[in-house]
């Protein structure tokens, strides 16, 4: 069995100053996988956020660390009782496996070793719309069907986030209304309808999810909610939120936050693409070669055209 030792990565070295350049990798031992990779996403929440130098403190921070947790590769090796064979294609969530950087999240790198049960099998004819696996088990994860959470009837923001809480609650049979204030992102709709919420008639919802992480509306979503309705924040917010009492207390609102998104949670949509009731095309419109990255990561935190922007690794060696 041959031992990788280094790969190529995205590094950021500190606030906005990013690197590609080697690093060296650790196998944790038994039980892992050694994965190249052929795609990897941008995220632009928490990702841009390590970027920057705004994320709040958070278990694993500090500089250098590779960043990324949207991996698509191709097993190069695998234990035979890890279900896994060389060749299968896989969606990674991460890695921590570098000798001389973080791995937070780790999935940037042209290789990378990580236990076998964290990465699923995918079907390679999804190709680079893969990427978004992670993205779409957090909208699951924050709608959370069950007789006790009825599905969304607001969704506030249309990225790529706002999409797929959109694409999913259609598929579990709902129909969402979705408000946006930008034109640029009111498109591409697929069972469900997009508006300005200035030009809105309906004003009382009974579950709202807030995927713009625009904290400083929240006082107004709550102001949409029907009486006993709930406020789902599915974004991440890095100031204080804050809301006035009274409307609050005259609609008896709920509030609650969507953490991490569990294995489960990953299954389920993968079960929804597999059966063709959930799609992952339209949502990446930006790609770039890994060389290019630091372009890249610009464009994916400043362009608000850019809903997904993915990297192919395909000729990093």
């Amino acid at each position: 069995m041959t031992i990788a030792r280094s790969a190529r990565a995205i590094v950021f070295e500190g606030p906005r100053r990013l690197s590609t350049r080697t690093v060296g990798l650790v196998s944790r031992g038994p039980g892992e996988v050694l994965v190249r990779t052929l795609y990897s996403g941008i995220s632009t929440g928490t990702e841009r956020l390590f970027y920057s130098g705004e994320m709040p403190d958070f278990p694993g921070m500090g500089y250098p660390l590779v960043p990324g947790y949207e991996t698509v590769g191709e097993v190069l090796q695998a234990e035979p009782r890890s279900g896994l064979s060389a060749g299968d294609r896989v969606f990674v969530p991460g890695a921590n496996c570098y000798s001389d950087a973080r791995g937070l999240f780790g999935g940037a790198s042209s290789q990378l070793y990580t236990a076998a049960h964290r990465v699923i099998p995918v079907d390679a004819a999804l190709g680079e719309d893969a990427v978004l696996f992670a993205l779409a088990a957090t909208a699951y994860h924050a709608i959370r069907p069950s007789v006790h959470a009825p599905l969304p009837d607001l969704i506030v923001g249309h990225g790529a986030l706002g999409r797929l809480l959109a694409r999913i609650t259609v598929a579990l049979g709902g129909a969402p209304r979705v408000w946006e204030t930008r034109s640029e992102r009111r498109g591409q709709t697929i069972g469900y309808s997009v508006c300005d919420p200035e030009e809105d008639a309906e004003r009382r919802f009974a579950t709202i999810v807030d995927a713009s992480g625009h904290g400083a509306a929240l006082e107004r979503w709550i102001t949409h909610l029907a009486p006993r309705g709930e406020l789902v924040l599915a974004g991440f917010y890095t100031t204080a939120l804050g809301f006035n009492f009274v409307p609050a207390f005259l609609r008896e609102v709920r509030i609650r936050v969507a953490a991490q998104w569990l294995p489960q949670d990953l299954e389920a949509v993968r079960g929804l693409v597999a059966s063709g009731a959930l799609s992952l095309a339209g949502i990446v419109n930006d790609r770039a070669p890994m060389h290019a990255a630091s372009d890249a990561y610009r464009q994916a935190f400043e362009d608000p055209a850019c809903l997904k922007m993915v990297l192919d690794w395909s000729n990093v060696q």
